[in-house]
């Protein structure tokens, strides 16, 4: 990893590269471990943290969910929506108590860089599920208030795009079978990076 200060590039075709996940993943850790009092780990500079960005920050421990919480829409600087996500996502995911000292030497971090949602025009629920991409969409499930989403990194666990969709509606509050003429559907893609399984604190780039 980059001392402090050194400027780290992206991919050459532009798009994030290594550089801008390891960057994300250090500061993501260093915020949870803060609140533990816990001295920060050196942060790479990347010009990218300044601009506007939407992020998710997983949690797991041994494979297993233990937190997720991010951002839909690019509302503030990259550096503090990563640093506020992750503080979420350790304390404030409602599903998992906060997360204990002890818990983080085996709590991996993964980020999610989002692209900008776009909305999918269809013509009925099959419509809809036709044009769901398995491994590729996050999808934006909303309807009379309620929203919900699933990150890419679901089709993992939920292939189908009937299962998937389900799943998300029942995430959202409302029964598997339900549909309505109010239903709003988003898909945006994600670049994402994961601390070493073996290792955390180590990155690994996922594609």
């Amino acid at each position: 990893m980059a001392e402090p200060g050194t400027q780290q590039r992206d991919g050459a075709d532009g798009h994030p590269g290594p550089a801008l996940g390891a960057a994300l993943l250090v500061r993501a850790r260093n915020a949870i471990a803060a609140e533990f009092g816990e001295a920060p780990q050196p942060e790479p500079a990347q010009p990218r943290l300044d601009e506007p960005g939407a992020t998710f920050v997983t949690l797991t421990q041994h494979g297993e969910l233990r937190g997720c919480i991010g951002s839909l829409e690019a509302w503030r600087p990259l550096d503090t929506d990563i640093r506020a996500n992750a503080r979420a996502a350790a304390f404030r995911d409602p599903r998992f108590p906060p997360l204990a000292r002890e818990e983080l030497p085996a709590t991996c971090v993964e980020v999610s860089l989002l692209t900008p949602a776009e909305p999918i025009a269809f013509a009925d629920e099959a419509d809809a599920l036709r044009q769901l991409r398995p491994g590729i969409d996050g999808v934006i499930f909303e309807c009379g208030g309620r929203r919900a989403t699933f990150l890419p990194q679901v089709w993992e666990s939920l292939p189908e795009p009937n299962l998937f969709l389900a799943h998300l509606k029942r995430k959202a509050g409302f029964a598997p079978d339900f549909w309505a003429d109010g239903v709003k559907l988003h898909r945006y893609g994600v670049r994402k990076w994961k601390e070493s399984k073996t290792t955390c604190g180590a990155v690994a780039e996922l594609d």
